[in-house]
């Protein structure tokens, strides 16, 4: 069906669907890129490394909730409309994340933080369950044929612009009231934040008008009556939701999450560089790599959707062991120091063979460096020295940012047609419902938790590689599937 929709207002549809879904990304991914502090927050400190797991499970309950959103709100678009509904859902994600950023910490409340952040947490992924769909549809049917991937590329970059932007907002709120505050208190600006952007967002989404597409079926009386039974009920719809999960959104949702959640993770949390850092060297990278989702979305509009995706995912297979072998030697490149202390305390200097020196915060940053006694205490002395030989990592954050690129671009060839390819696939009455079960399964499921099994596999293993095997099975086992039932046309 070719749409009437004129190039003005098509970019006006994108523009009011796309800010709605960067906003509730931003308010998703806001709770994964502050994990480290909400791990002290809201879950006992006895423990940091089960209180960050646990942390972690909390992120990973929105994922694997999601599905149940994409049925709850995929059927309601189906048969209500695709504006209210993504209206609906961006309420939700708005007041869940609002409440997060409000409720007192484990100290004040004890077990009944954790309980509440999991629910609110549920409740987020409920929303974005029902969001993704409905922005992605909403836009497709809007776009002429042959520039579907094109027009829907726009909704892809959302994802890493939410992330994006939850990173510059941690770190402009780091910047503005110093870490000790941040970390104290400040972390909760950010989800309050969200409720002022979900306002704007609200006030332009109920401007809009309902695609021409659903319009002209519930004119015509042709709209669904039942769309779980007819997507999932009927063996010609379903197979088509299995084969989308099994042969791209699996293996694309595991790209997706390895190549920036995992990611940060493995620089923050396994090699120990600092936070701030790391934030800001993903922000550059995000920046490059974003429109790099148009480019391969406007590149399926011409050559077809599936190898363009199944190379993403193929690739980051591949390749996933040497870059982060790569990632952990430029961590592990080391500088020696000297370390003289005076008799103890907070007041510690590190002096370079140079003569420079710097303050015990630097110490804090290089956790985990390797310390030679080179004197002894003096018996009965309440003065004493001691000169340690520390060596210090010497991060190469530039190399270490090529290799994150790298991944992003892997990401961006999976993730960039993807939305096209689900649109095209299922018929316009059930296509907000068939297209999002699949679509939030592979992200939800398979790629959501792959930050909390691969660091259990770490835990387990002691081997810091060791939870990229997950990420590299999925893939792989994607790419097989893909190759024998995927078709590659360009556009239905």
């Amino acid at each position: 069906m070719q749409s009437p929709t004129s190039s003005r207002s098509i970019r006006k549809i994108i523009f009011a669907s796309s800010a709605g879904t960067v906003i509730e990304w931003y308010d998703f991914y806001i709770f994964g890129s502050l994990a480290a502090i909400i791990s002290t927050q809201f879950f006992p400190k006895e423990n940091p490394a089960a209180g960050f797991l646990a942390t972690l499970a909390a992120f990973g309950v929105g994922f694997v909730i999601r599905p149940f959103g994409a049925i709850v709100f995929g059927r309601l678009g189906d048969l209500v409309g695709r504006k209210y509904t993504f209206l609906l859902t961006l309420l939700i994600m708005g007041g869940s994340t609002f409440a997060i950023g409000i409720i007192p910490g484990y100290d004040t409340i004890g077990v009944a933080a954790p309980i509440i952040v999991f629910v609110l947490r549920a409740l987020q992924g409920l929303a974005l369950g029902g969001e993704y769909g409905g922005a992605t549809t909403y836009v497709a049917e809007h776009a002429p044929e042959g520039k579907k991937g094109f027009y829907t590329s726009f909704i892809q970059t959302t994802a890493t612009l939410g992330l994006f932007i939850s990173i510059g907002v941690i770190l402009a709120c780091k910047s503005l009231l110093g870490d000790a505050a941040f970390k104290e208190w400040g972390w909760r600006i950010p989800f309050i934040l969200s409720s002022l952007l979900v306002a704007i967002s609200f006030f332009i989404r109920r401007k809009m008008e309902e695609s021409p597409e659903f319009a002209a079926l519930k004119k015509e009386g042709k709209l669904s009556k039942n769309p779980l039974k007819e997507s999932f009920g009927k063996w010609s719809n379903l197979k088509w939701v299995l084969i989308a999960l099994f042969g791209v959104t699996a293996g694309q949702g595991v790209v997706w999450y390895t190549g920036q959640f995992y990611a940060l993770n493995f620089c923050t949390n396994t090699l120990h560089i600092e936070s701030t850092q790391v934030q800001k060297m993903f922000l550059v990278v995000l920046l490059i790599g974003t429109p790099l989702f148009i480019f391969f979305a406007w590149l399926s509009d011409r050559i077809g959707r599936k190898w363009i995706m199944l190379s993403g995912i193929a690739l980051g297979a591949l390749f996933y062991i040497p870059i982060y072998k790569a990632i952990a030697a430029q961590a592990d490149s080391t500088n020696a120091w000297e370390w003289t202390l005076e008799k103890p305390t907070e007041d510690i200097q590190v002096r370079k063979p140079n003569g420079d020196s710097t303050s015990s915060k630097f110490l804090q940053f290089t956790h985990g460096a390797r310390i030679e006694w080179k004197g002894e205490k003096k018996a009965g002395d309440e003065k004493w020295t001691m000169t340690k030989t520390v060596t210090l990592p010497q991060r190469n954050l530039v190399i270490i940012g090529l290799l994150v690129l790298v991944q992003l671009i892997f990401v961006t060839m999976a993730y960039g047609p993807i939305a096209a390819f689900l649109v095209e696939l299922f018929p316009t009455n059930i296509r907000y419902t068939s297209m999002s079960l699949p679509y939030h399964i592979g992200n939800g499921v398979f790629g959501g938790l792959t930050p909390l099994i691969a660091e259990s596999l770490v835990l387990r293993t002691g081997n810091i590689f060791s939870g990229l095997y997950y990420p590299i099975i999925v893939a792989a086992s994607t790419v097989v599937i893909g190759i024998f039932f995927i078709r590659n046309k360009k556009t239905l």
